[in-house]
């Protein structure tokens, strides 16, 4: 009985997920990048890179603070000192000691506290702040930036998937057209009221509209393939698409404003780059000027050795015995520091100005996109206009077509005729609708956002 329980309790479960997928809601656009927007990876670099870029900022910011250096240290080691000089260096310790000639090691320990802070810097830490403050805006512009061209590339496919949608449906219908042409034929061929060259062409025909069917699937599924790696659908899964307005109905007609490029993710993220720069070489700028540090002591030394020479016993020298303290100012000047640095400017003015280029080159191009995207929407507009026409004459062909050749009047090949220009007209008549929304897209996308689309398909 327990078995047979868990049997029905599966069942009913694998019920309840079946009917509960198949009755899942039909995918939106603004739905498809919603979730492109969630699940894409690059969204998340861009984010770790921000936050990346406002640590920055507290790092340039702890400049501010004072330095402390703590040091603790106890050694054994011969005492012998000597007269003479020797430069600047890291491998031969300075000895505290007396005169001698032996190898006997005695004890020294030592303890100390050195804080050091910099009153004023003539503004190079304010300038290292600002151009990490620079940099994590800089950072938040390139996560824009990021957002922005993923929401329309999902958006961009899932105008594909329905294209391809559209493309299939018009093939679908051609091969049942096709396939009732082929009874219809086939009677007549039957009645000795038609050659059998009439049934062989009209089979060719019907292969051949099932070939483009093939085809149109073909590419909903390599439509679909570029969506789900945006959207995050899992491959051979996923819920249906909702093209709502898509197919149906066009944008409302209205003035285009004057395109702002600089509100473009793309133009504001050259912007900050170069704003960036700008901070970078103003903080080059405060680097040639003298360093004033303040400085506190307090240390305490310990030692075997005595000033005679001699050595004391045991574990004497371990603990610090004697102490000093001390205050100070510190002023350096990096002399000879000026021609790096003024190279490090030139480099950094370069940068500067080759991104100021960018920056136009940018600008230009989001224009030159916009001017393109109204002048498409434009005519797609029109041809939209044009199509239903399109579609309406080229089935009264078809149905005229077919009653001449069932009255023997019209030979096979006016039908085929037809029959090709009511499909392509179809496929037009859909596709045309889709090109206006798709030269609507387009042209949100140059003014750097397609929230405006996507509300209109909303509304």
């Amino acid at each position: 009985m327990k078995v047979a329980r868990l049997y029905v309790f599966a069942f009913v479960c694998v019920h309840f997920a079946v009917t509960a997928r198949a009755q899942q809601a039909p995918l939106t656009i603004g739905q498809a990048v919603a979730a492109a927007l969630r699940n894409y990876p690059s969204i998340r670099v861009t984010q770790e890179q921000m936050n990346a870029a406002a640590a920055g900022i507290r790092l340039a910011q702890t400049a501010y603070l004072p330095r402390v250096d703590t040091l603790a240290q106890v050694n054994r080691a011969t005492r012998n000192t000597f007269y003479g000089l020797l430069l600047p260096q890291s491998i031969i310790p300075g000895v505290d000691g007396v005169k001698a000639d032996n190898f006997g090691s005695v004890w020294d320990s030592g303890i100390g506290i050195l804080v050091t802070w910099q009153p004023f810097d003539f503004g190079l830490r304010t300038a290292n702040v600002a151009a990490a403050t620079a940099g994590r805006e800089r950072a938040q512009a390139a996560a824009s930036r990021t957002q922005y061209e993923i929401s329309v590339a999902a958006a961009d496919a899932f105008l594909t998937v329905i294209a391809a949608e559209q493309t299939a449906q018009a093939a679908r219908t051609a091969v049942n057209s096709w396939q009732t042409i082929s009874a219809t034929t086939h009677a007549l061929v039957s009645a000795q009221l038609r050659p059998g060259a009439d049934e062989s062409r009209v089979q060719a025909e019907l292969a051949l509209a099932q070939t483009r069917l093939s085809q149109a699937e073909q590419a909903i599924e390599v439509a679909r393939a570029t969506l789900r790696q945006f959207v995050g659908i899992t491959p051979g899964g996923g819920p249906r698409l909702d093209p709502g307005k898509l197919v149906t109905q066009l944008p409302p007609e209205r003035p285009e404003q004057p395109l702002e490029a600089s509100a473009n993710p793309r133009a504001a993220e050259q912007n900050a780059i170069v704003a960036e720069a700008q901070s970078q070489l103003k903080a080059l700028d405060r680097a040639y000027y003298p360093q004033f540090s303040m400085q506190g002591l307090a240390a305490a030394r310990g030692t075997g050795m005595l000033t005679g020479g001699g050595r004391l016993s045991g574990i004497n020298g371990l603990a610090p015995t004697t102490q000093n303290y001390g205050v100070g100012l510190t002023v350096t000047f990096p002399v000879m520091e000026k021609y790096a640095l003024r190279e490090q400017e030139a480099v950094q003015a370069a940068n500067l100005h080759a991104s100021q280029a960018q920056y136009s080159l940018i600008t230009t191009t989001v224009q030159a996109q916009f001017d393109s995207a109204v002048a498409t929407l434009a005519g797609a507009r029109r041809v939209a206009a044009g199509t239903p026409v399109e579609v309406s004459s080229a089935r009264v062909s078809l149905d005229q077509a077919t009653a001449r050749y069932q009255a023997g009047l019209a030979p096979i090949d006016d039908v085929a005729q037809a029959q090709r220009l009511l499909v392509q007209a179809q496929i037009d008549d859909a596709l045309a609708r889709l090109s206006v929304w798709r030269a609507r897209l387009e042209v949100e996308t140059a003014r750097g956002s397609i929230q405006p689309f996507l509300s209109e398909l909303s509304q």
